[in-house]
């Protein structure tokens, strides 16, 4: 794995994605979390007990640094996750719905 010099914390995967070092998340993962949630730095912090603070803010840092591209890449997630999860979505109510007559059937 690269480090990316500028960023203390942060290294370069063999797929080019950004790291933090010696831990399973992605500057991508982090950046998402503060992109949809409006997570703060302490509020991933509590979220993410594993993390140093200061590898959240050189994660944070470099996502800033890189926001076009990296917010492309969670857009562009965000877009498969949804055409994988296919247009019918069911409610809530449907589901009790269905609970309760499977359970009327096997009763």
């Amino acid at each position: 794995m690269a480090t990316a010099d500028t960023y203390p914390h942060i290294g370069l995967a063999t797929d080019g994605k950004a790291v933090i070092e010696g831990t399973r998340y992605t500057v991508e993962h982090i950046a998402a979390e503060q992109y949809f949630y409006g997570w703060s730095a302490e509020e991933i912090l509590r979220q993410h007990p594993d993390l140093r603070p200061a590898e959240v803010y050189a994660a944070l840092a470099y996502f800033h640094d890189h926001h076009d591209s990296i917010v492309a890449a969670i857009e562009a997630g965000k877009a498969r996750a949804e055409q994988a999860r296919g247009p019918e979505s069911v409610s809530r109510d449907e589901l009790i719905q269905r609970r309760a007559a499977a359970r009327g059937h096997n009763g």
